[in-house]
C-alpha cells in the first residue's frame, strides 16, 4: 500500500494514539498463514488489540477476512475518517475515527479474553517480528528470512 494512501494515514493515527495509550504496535502482522492484519497493539497489561483500518466502502465491502481476525485478539477495533459512512460498519468491534496524526475510540468492543497459549504465541510471534523489522533498517541488504 503506497505511504500516502488513506489507509496508511489512518494506520498512522491509530498507532500514534495507541502509543499514547501505552500501546507498542506494529502494522501489517500476519497472526497465521492467510491473514494480514492493518495493525496489532499489546498493552501495557498484556491485552491484546486489532484494529483494521478502511479507507471506504469498496475497502470495506472486499474485505472477506476480518472475521478471522477475532480469533488472535482479545478486542477488534474499526478504524476509519470522518468521511466513511460508519453505518455499514458490523457492530462487531469498536470504532475509532483517525486521520494521520490522532485518533479517537468512539466505541469500545466486547472484549473476548484469548485462551493462554494463544496469547503466548502472539506476544511471541509480534516480539520476533519486531525485532526482525528493527534489524532490517539496521542492516537492510541482508536477508532475514520473515
Amino acid at each position: 500500500m503506497d505511504s500516502n494512501s488513506s489507509g496508511q494515514r489512518i494506520a498512522r493515527g491509530v498507532s500514534r494514539h495507541l502509543a499514547r495509550l501505552n500501546f507498542a504496535s506494529i502494522e501489517e502482522f500476519v497472526p497465521n498463514r492467510g491473514l494480514r492484519v492493518d495493525i496489532i497493539a499489546i498493552g501495557p497489561k498484556g491485552e491484546i488489540w486489532i484494529v483494521e483500518c478502511k479507507s471506504g466502502r469498496a475497502d470495506f465491502m472486499s474485505d472477506k477476512k476480518w472475521r478471522g481476525y477475532l480469533d488472535y485478539c482479545d478486542s477488534f477495533f474499526w478504524a476509519v475518517d470522518t468521511q466513511f459512512p460508519t453505518n455499514i460498519l458490523p457492530n462487531e468491534g469498536g470504532l475509532i475515527i483517525a486521520d494521520a496524526f490522532d485518533a479517537e475510540i468512539i466505541r469500545n468492543p466486547e472484549e473476548k479474553p484469548l485462551n493462554a497459549a494463544r496469547r503466548k504465541k502472539i506476544i511471541h510471534k509480534f516480539g520476533r517480528d519486531a525485532a526482525l523489522r528493527l534489524r532490517s533498517f539496521r542492516d537492510p541488504d541482508f536477508p532475514y528470512g520473515y
